[in-house]
C-alpha cells in the first residue's frame, strides 16, 4: 500500500511542469512576460500583444497539451491555418473605416502604393540572407504594416515563421509614433512640413456606397487571390455606409472584431514555441521587419514630395508616411508632426486617404505574392 502511494507520488512529480520545464521554455516565458508588460505598461498594441503574450506564456508551459491534436490552441490555430480569422478582422476594419478621404482625393492612392515598395526591397534582402522565396515574401509583407494581412500571407507561405513575423509586425505597428517621426523629419524640409492642405471636398452617400463595390470588382478581377481580404474589407465598409443594416455594422465593429482579435492573438502566441522562436532567423526577421517598415514610410514620403512639387505645393509630403496602412495610427502621427511645425495645420483627414489606400494596397500585394509564389 505504501509502495503504491510512493509510486503514485513519484509519477505525479515526474509529470510536474517544474521537473519537465527546459531552459529554452524559461526564456520564452520571459519573452511572454515582456510582451505582456509592453501591452499593459507601455500600451503597445495591447489588443494584440496582450493575447499574443498570454498565448506564448501558455504554450511554453510543459505538458499542458494545449497544442496537441484536439488541444485548445490547436483548435484556435485552425482559424489561422484555414485563412478564416484575418478576413474576419478585415470585415471589422472595413466597418470601422471611413473611405471618404480617399474618395475625395483619389491621388492619394499613389501614396498608398508607394509605401508598398518597402515590401519588395525587404523581400530581396531576406533572400540574400538565405530565406526561401516563400519565407521572404512572408517577411517582406511586414512592411505593409497590416497585421491581418501579414498573418494571412504567412499562414499560407511560411506558417513555421508565424510567431516571429507576427510579433515583428505588431511591434512595429505599435512603435509607429517612435519610428516614423525621425524618418519624416529627415526626408522633408520645415517648409514642406508646414504646408496647409485645403479642405477635402464633400463626398456623397452614393459615392461611399459605390466605392467599396468598385474596389472589390477591380481588385478581385486584377488579383483574384486578394478577394478574401478585400472582399471582407469592402463588405464591412458597405455595411457601414449603406445605413440600412446598423445592427450588422455594429456587430462587425464590435463583437466580431473583438472575439477574433482574442482568438488570433492566442493562436499567434501558441506558435511561439521555443524550438521555433529561439533561432537566429527570428533576429533576422525583426531586423528585416524594421527595414521593411522604415522603407515603406520613406518611399511614401518621397512620392509625397514629388506630388507636392507637381501640384505646386498643394500636398504636404508628410501624408505619404500614412501609406504604410497602420490605421489610424500612422495618420495620427502625420497630424502630430505637422502640427509641431504649424499649429494651424490639420492633416489627419488628408492622411487617412493614403492610410486607407495602404490597407487596400497591402492586401493586393499579398494577393500578388500568393499568385506568384504559392
Amino acid at each position: 500500500m505504501i509502495r503504491h502511494i510512493i509510486d503514485g507520488l513519484e509519477k505525479f512529480v515526474s509529470r510536474s511542469g517544474f521537473v519537465n520545464i527546459t531552459f529554452p521554455q524559461i526564456i520564452m516565458l520571459i519573452i511572454a512576460g515582456i510582451l505582456i508588460y509592453l501591452a499593459i505598461k507601455k500600451e503597445y498594441e495591447p489588443l494584440l500583444l496582450l493575447p499574443i503574450g498570454f498565448g506564448t506564456l501558455l504554450t511554453n508551459l510543459p505538458l499542458t497539451g494545449l497544442t496537441n491534436d484536439g488541444g485548445l490552441f490547436n483548435m484556435f490555430y485552425w482559424g489561422i491555418k484555414s485563412g478564416l480569422f484575418p478576413p474576419l478582422i478585415f470585415l471589422g476594419v472595413g466597418a470601422l473605416t471611413d473611405f471618404g478621404p480617399l474618395i475625395a482625393n483619389p491621388k492619394t492612392f499613389l501614396l498608398g502604393a508607394a509605401a508598398q515598395i518597402g515590401i519588395f526591397i525587404t523581400l530581396l534582402g531576406a533572400i540574400l540572407l538565405g530565406f526561401t522565396l516563400q519565407e521572404a515574401c512572408a517577411i517582406g509583407i511586414i512592411g505593409g504594416a497590416d497585421g491581418p494581412t501579414t498573418i494571412y500571407l504567412t499562414s499560407k507561405l511560411a506558417p513555421h515563421l508565424l510567431g516571429p513575423i507576427a510579433v515583428a509586425a505588431y511591434s512595429y505597428m505599435a512603435l509607429v509614433p517612435i519610428i516614423q517621426p525621425p524618418i519624416m523629419k529627415l526626408l522633408t524640409t520645415k517648409k514642406e512640413r508646414m504646408i496647409v492642405m485645403t479642405q477635402t471636398r464633400e463626398v456623397s452617400r452614393l459615392s461611399k456606397i459605390l466605392f467599396p463595390i468598385i474596389v472589390l470588382l477591380f481588385s478581385s478581377l486584377f488579383v483574384p487571390e486578394s478577394a478574401p481580404l478585400i472582399g471582407m474589407l469592402t463588405l464591412g465598409n458597405l455595411l457601414k455606409e449603406s445605413g440600412v443594416v446598423d445592427r450588422l455594422s455594429k456587430t462587425a465593429q464590435n463583437e466580431i472584431i473583438n472575439i477574433i482579435t482574442i482568438f488570433i492573438g492566442l493562436s499567434v502566441g501558441s506558435s511561439m514555441t521555443a524550438d521555433k522562436f529561439l533561432k537566429l532567423d527570428s533576429l533576422y526577421i525583426l531586423l528585416l521587419g524594421l527595414i521593411a517598415f522604415s522603407g515603406g514610410t520613406a518611399f511614401g514620403i518621397i512620392v509625397g514630395k514629388i506630388m507636392s512639387k507637381l501640384t505646386g505645393g498643394k500636398i504636404n509630403p508628410l501624408i505619404g508616411a500614412a501609406g504604410v496602412s497602420a490605421v489610424p495610427m500612422a495618420a495620427r502621427v502625420v497630424q502630430k508632426v505637422g502640427q509641431q511645425e504649424n499649429p494651424a495645420n490639420f492633416l489627419l483627414m488628408h492622411a487617412m486617404g493614403p492610410n486607407v489606400a495602404g490597407v487596400i494596397g497591402s492586401a493586393l500585394v499579398a494577393g500578388i505574392l500568393l499568385a506568384i509564389v504559392q
